[in-house]
């Protein structure tokens, strides 16, 4: 796994761009939102920092707005996706 910042385009959410910096060890260092719910995602946030990025995928996986009739997918979600796409390679 490559330490670096990683960039994401989240789709059908709110939120517009994700921002993930993990160290060589696969630890989350931060996670930054652009757009969508400012307040929860700050939160999730603050939660993910130190957390490995596999468990991190794990646990957010299928996270549903249940909010909305149409949105099968959230945040939480779209960042699973994004790791298991662009870091993890799966």
């Amino acid at each position: 796994m490559k330490a670096g910042t990683y960039e994401f385009q989240p789709k059908d959410v709110c939120s517009r761009k994700m921002r993930l910096a993990i160290d060589e060890e696969g630890k989350i260092l931060s996670f930054e939102v652009e757009g969508g719910c400012q307040g929860n995602l700050r939160g999730i946030g603050r939660l993910l920092k130190g957390r490995d990025v596999r468990e991190v995928a794990d646990l957010l996986a299928g996270v549903e707005c249940r909010g909305s009739r149409t949105k099968v997918t959230s945040c939480p979600d779209q960042l699973s996706q994004a790791i298991r796409r662009e870091i993890l390679g799966e």
